[in-house]
């Protein structure tokens, strides 16, 4: 399968936007943690695809602090099961507002109907969810109100935050 890349200027850096052709299946922000993660080795760049005209029309509305619709984008983020259930759940986190690891661990522990399930696992799961700023792990923070966790980097998590209105300064730094 070939990945085909193209590329996003914005107020959090450059963003590299991978797809199948079809789905979008990777935006990374430049030099974030686990940036192209297995998907740009031989990857094509292609800026004419439809999918690419797409998501860079729900950029451009993001950063000009709109709530742009997630679900007129085709997204395939590729991860196992359990990273898929935690990227679901990150989707239906509103615009202009956070949740934690322990909420979404809470949320799985009770799709799954089990007791509890681990905080530091679902963080696993949201730092390495691919397709950062649409699905939006940004969202996320600690119970202890910190800005912890953000493999875009805490400024960046803040910018983000703030663009969608969140008060950050009710929370603390890691």
């Amino acid at each position: 399968m070939t990945t085909y890349v193209t590329y996003y200027d914005s107020c959090v850096g450059r963003l590299t936007i991978a797809s199948d052709g079809e789905n979008i299946t990777g935006l990374w922000i430049e030099n974030q943690k686990y940036y192209g993660y297995k998907q740009l080795d031989n990857a094509v760049r292609e800026d004419g695809l439809k999918i690419f005209k797409k998501t860079k029309n729900w950029l451009d509305a993001y950063f000009n602090k709109e709530n742009p619709d997630i679900s007129k984008l085709s997204l395939k983020p590729v991860g196992t099961p359990f990273r898929q259930e935690v990227w679901k759940i990150l989707e239906t986190i509103p615009y202009g507002t956070t949740t934690t690891y322990a909420n979404i661990a809470s949320i799985i522990a009770e799709h799954r109907n089990i007791d509890k399930m681990s905080s530091q696992a679902v963080g696993g799961a949201v730092g390495h969810n691919p397709i950062s700023i649409i699905i939006p792990c940004h969202r996320v923070v600690g119970k202890n109100s910190s800005l912890t966790g953000y493999t875009g980097g805490i400024n960046n998590k803040i910018k983000l935050l703030e663009l969608e209105g969140v008060d950050v300064s009710k929370f603390s730094l890691p």
